[in-house]
This record gives C-alpha cells, structure tokens and sequence, in this order.
C-alpha cells in the first residue's frame, strides 16, 4: 500500500500533459476531441473511486455532472458571477452538497438494488431539468453564453478561449484532479474503500463504518463530477441540457470499462478511444447515427476479451511476458515443505509466535474492570417460528480458555454471531467488559475489542497478505470512520509495527507480500486468525479455526493457537474434541439451542449424558 516512488505516477502525467499538444496533432487529433477527453477523463476519475476502488456501479452520475455544470453556467451567464474559477468550485461543491443527499438515499440499498436506484435519481433529475427547473437551467435551450475563463497577470492577460490554449487550463485542472485522487487512494481512506470492494463483510467486521465510507466515496466523485460538469460549460461556451442525460451515466461506465476500473486514468484512455472513434466514424465513414451500433459492438469485444480494459490488459501481457503471472497464480504449499522438511522444520515454523504474543489485549492496555470479560443472560433467538437458541446464560472471565461443542444444528454459530453482534437477538442481554453492547453492531464491538476469525475464510483476496492485516490494524489505530484523505499510511505511528507483529504471530511473515489468493488453504486459515488478532481484541472468538485442515496442518494450527493464547481470552467453536480439549480450559455443550452443560475437558469426557446423547461415547476414557 505504501507507495516506495510517491511522484512518480505524478511526474509522468504532467510530461505527458505537457507533451500532447506537440504530438497528438501529428496523430490526427483535433484539440477540440482532446479536450473532451480531458473533461470525459477528469469526471471518470471521480466515478472510478466510485466503482473500480469501492465497488459501487452508479448510472446516476449523470445528474451530479449536471448539477455541477448548470450552477456553475448560471453563475457565470444569468447571475452575472465575474469569476469563472469560482464559480467552477461553487458548482463542484452544490454536487457534492446533492452527491451527499443522494447516497444518503441510494446506500440503503447495495449491489443492483443501490444502482437501479441511482438510474431512478438520474431519471429525476431529467424531469426536473426540464420542468420545474427550466426556467433556471434554460430547459431544452440550456443555458448559452458561459465565458472562457481569462486571467489578469500584472500588465498581462491570458485568455483560454479554445483549442489548444484552453487545453492548457483543463490540462491543468486535470492533473490536480489526478493528483489529488492518487492521495486519496493512497491514504488510509483508499485502503478502507479497497477493503470495501473487496468483502464488506470482513471490512465491517475488523472494525471499519463502511456505510460512512461508501457516503464518502459518492460524495467524493459527485464533487469530481459537479468539477467537470462545470468544464464542459466553460469548454463548449453553452452549457447542454443532455448533460442530466442517462445516456451521459451510461457511456461515463462504457469508457471506464474500456480504459480499466481501478487505475484512475483508465477513464481518460476510454474516453479517448470512444471520442476518437465517434469522430472516425461519423465523418471518416460517414456512419451517421450507425455509429453507436459500430461502437456497441468494439465495446462487447473489447469487454470480453479484456476484461479488466485496456490498462488491465496491458499489465496482465507485461505479467505474462515477465513471467509474473504465472508465479503468481501458483499458491505455496506450505504443508509439503513442511513435511519433507521433518517435524523439527515445522516445530520452527511457529518458534516466534510466543514470542509475538506478548502483544498487549485491549484490555491490559486498559483498566478497572475486573468482572466478568463476556456474560450473556436469558440469550435467546428466534427465525419466527423456529427457536435457533433458547435462554442461554454464559460467563467468561478474563483470561479464560473457552471451549463450545455440540452436534450441527445445535446453535453453535447462531449464538457466535449474537456474541459478535453480527445478529441481534430476539431477547436476552449481552454484557461484554461491563458495558451493555446488545443491539450495537458488529463494527461498534470490535472497536471495543471483541473480534471473531470465521468458519469460511473472509479475506480480502486480490490484496496482499500485509495489505489485508493493515486494513485490520487501520481500524484498531484510527477508529471506525476517519477522513485522513491525505494522509500518508506509512505515517501513522505504530501502524508499521503492530502489522509486522501480527504477521510474526501467524507466521506470514515470509508471505507478506504475496496475493492472498495465491496462499495454501492452511496460510489462509491463519491470515484468518490474524485479521481478528490484528486490532490485539480483549475477547478473540473462533469459529471452527480447524475446519477443513489435513492432519498435520491442525497439529500445527493448535501450536499456533497455543502460543496466541497466551495472556488472551479466547472461545473456541471445534468439531476436532482432542484438539480442542487440549486448548481450553472449559467447555460448554449446546443441544437444540440450549446449554446442556459446562465443565472442564475432563468432566465433559467422562459426563454420561454428553457421551450417550451428543458424542455416543467417542469421549468415553
């Protein structure tokens, strides 16, 4: 995440600005077609922080480019406002004002349902351009008459009129623009909003407010949007009304998917394939309105034989020819190094993890309270008229290693997920460090220090192994929600070193720069116990870290819970009972939802009624 060449990307955009008037006319472009590239490419990147790093398709940008555009148009015509850049920021900030208003109403929703319902707000604001409003934005006749903007220097002025000198002022305006975005995806911000593409569940669930990140990212490319639309006035001198069209949303997403999501000028190069083939063939060939149809299908070809665009395509060749990508594709097997290596190779494997343990929990770095670190009362939960837990009264102590067992079906991970408030139950009350946290949400109680490794992983998997424990431990540092949109990540104090120490604890260390989907299963299921650890939890929660373990992979993942657990308190969900009797300090038998009983590993072996009725008799000593 942290980028080792931090104006590289900007050095180079700015000769390649400084360069295109020099050789793009040589290549047959007209100033005009690159300066709407220019304006296409500027409001994309707003989008593609949208789409390509958060993952939210929108087709309602239209109407905050719009928006953006017409404040700005009628400031500068009918409002007789002098000053063109001004007025640019005024428009840019009413349509983040509305972006903001908009994602209040549209992230109700997620997936199709969040987009159909951007497509009704674009549909909305069309209406009410063209009606109520058009008295103000000129309805069919848009609003003619915006001026280029002019600058007084000493006894100099300089006017960006058109062509190519008004490509210099949206030439600038689009390298700010690229600049500012590369600090936002490189700030703590962009990782949240990776992570949020990524899987949003375990985003949530390692302590991030997505909902307030994903208002953040909409109102961020409405403000890119409102900028651009407010060029587009400036650049045609006449500010159109089909800026509010659905057309304009549709074909924002057909250039960014050509170009590539998630590079930020992928939306830059789209546009210049789509404007430069409209121009080509409409008066090359003649095409008329035929162009659309020709154009439709070079974007089919182009999304199913690239599909990640073209800057996609590009880095898979440059992979495929450096060798990179097939490396890449090839997961470790960590298990078949151990074991041709010996049981002494496996036994170093996690010789630093006692060691890395020492980390202090949340509550150690706290104080005072000294009760009970979990008590659960009358804890009941119902899916109408099925009874999933019944009235269920659980203590755990500080310090405490305990163990959950019973037969599938019993509520075993129901009951997890009340612990971890990922579902509220339907009576009862959960008492976590003696604050009342029933009824709070899964985000809120890990920033208390309750957290929870799940059953199927849930890891961020086209990021890194470091990038997926940083995402953790940026929560733990910075809390829920945090704009720091231009703050380095490598800059926050501690940050370096409690990721460094996470990945001694699972012994990824050696794998931290690595895909995570391209780790053996047995590196994954320990990156899943180190997503929970990463934020150093008071009360660490397991769901089934065992499951789907050959052998020796369980025989060395109880080593490693062994040595986490030192100074921890943990509960533990295992169907493997030698692994798990040999963990914990105490078990609690759940049958139909209820607790059936608790005791140490040796009273639960040797308890008649757990062995007849649950375990028949595999217990029995």
């Amino acid at each position: 995440m942290i980028n080792q060449r931090p104006f590289l990307v900007e050095t180079l955009t700015a000769i390649g600005l400084i360069l295109a008037p020099l050789i793009l006319p040589h290549l047959g472009f007209a100033p005009n077609t690159v300066n709407r590239v220019l304006v296409w490419g500027l409001f994309g990147i707003g989008f593609d922080i949208l789409f390509g790093y958060t993952g939210l398709l929108s087709f309602g940008q239209s109407a905050l480019y719009g928006t953006g555009g017409f404040v700005t148009a009628y400031l500068l015509t009918r409002a007789g406002f002098p000053h063109v850049v001004a007025a640019l920021f005024i428009g840019m900030v009413a349509a983040a004002v509305v972006g903001y208003l908009v994602g209040l109403i549209a992230l109700r929703r997620t997936g199709i349902y969040f987009a159909m319902i951007t497509v009704a707000i674009a549909e909305v604001f069309f209406f009410v351009e063209f009606n109520p409003l058009s008295d103000w934005t000129g309805g069919e006749n848009g609003l003619p008459g915006v001026p280029s903007p002019v600058f007084h220097i000493g006894a100099s002025t300089y006017s960006f009129a058109s062509g190519w000198s008004l490509y210099a002022f949206l030439a600038f305006w689009y390298f700010v623009g690229i600049v500012v975005a590369l600090r936002i995806i490189r700030s703590p911000v962009g990782a949240a909003l990776r992570a949020i593409r990524e899987n949003p569940l375990r985003a949530s669930a390692v302590g991030h407010n997505i909902h307030s990140y994903k208002l953040a990212a909409f109102v961020i490319a409405a403000a890119y949007a409102g900028f651009a639309g407010g060029l587009l006035g400036v650049m045609q001198a006449f500010m159109p009304p089909d800026a509010f069209m659905f057309e304009t949303s549709a074909q924002l997403v057909m250039q960014t998917a050509i170009g590539g999501t998630g590079t930020l000028f992928g939306p830059l190069l789209g546009a210049a394939v789509w404007l430069s083939l409209q121009d080509f063939l409409q008066a090359t060939l003649g095409l008329g309105a035929a162009w659309k149809l020709v154009l439709g299908v070079v974007f089919v070809l182009l999304v199913c034989f690239l599909r990640h665009g073209i800057i996609g395509g590009i880095v898979d060749l440059y992979a495929l020819v450096t060798g990179g990508h097939r490396k890449a594709e090839e997961p470790a097997d960590d298990t078949a190094d151990l074991a041709e290596a010996g049981p002494q190779a496996a036994d170093a494997g996690f010789a630093t993890a006692p060691a890395a343990a020492a980390m202090p929990t949340r509550h150690q770095e706290q104080s005072g309270y000294t009760g009970p670190i979990l008590q659960a009362t009358g804890l009941t939960k119902r899916y109408g008229g099925l009874v999933a837990n019944s009235d269920i009264n659980f203590t755990v102590n500080h310090g405490e290693l305990r163990g959950i067992i019973g037969p599938n079906g019993a509520g075993k991970s129901t009951f997890f997920k009340m612990l971890t408030c990922e579902v509220p139950p339907s009576a009862g009350q959960i008492v976590f460090e003696g604050n009342d946290i029933t009824g709070m949400n899964v985000t809120d109680v890990c920033q208390l220090g309750l957290t929870k490794s799940y059953q199927v992983n849930q890891l961020f998997n086209q990021l890194t192994v470091r990038e997926n424990v940083t995402i953790a431990v940026l929560a733990a540092l910075r809390g829920k929600f945090r704009l720091d949109l231009f703050r380095s990540i490598g800059g926050i104090p501690g940050l370096t070193e409690q990721v460094n120490h996470t990945l001694g604890m699972v012994n990824l260390t050696a794998r931290a720069e690595t895909p995570v989907a391209s780790l053996a299963y047995g590196e994954k299921r320990r990156l899943e116990i180190g997503l929970a650890l990463a934020n150093s939890p008071s009360l660490l929660l397991l769901d089934e870290p065992l499951a789907g373990m050959s052998p020796r992979e369980r025989v060395e993942t109880v080593k490693l819970l062994k040595s986490i657990s030192q100074g921890r308190t943990m509960i533990i969900i295992d169907h493997d009972m030698d692994s798990l009797f040999e963990l914990v300090e105490r078990v609690t038998v759940l049958q139909e939802g209820r607790v059936l009983v608790e005791g140490t590993p040796e009273e639960i072996k040797n308890n008649p009624t757990v062995q007849e009725a649950y375990l028949g008799g595999v217990l029995e000593s």
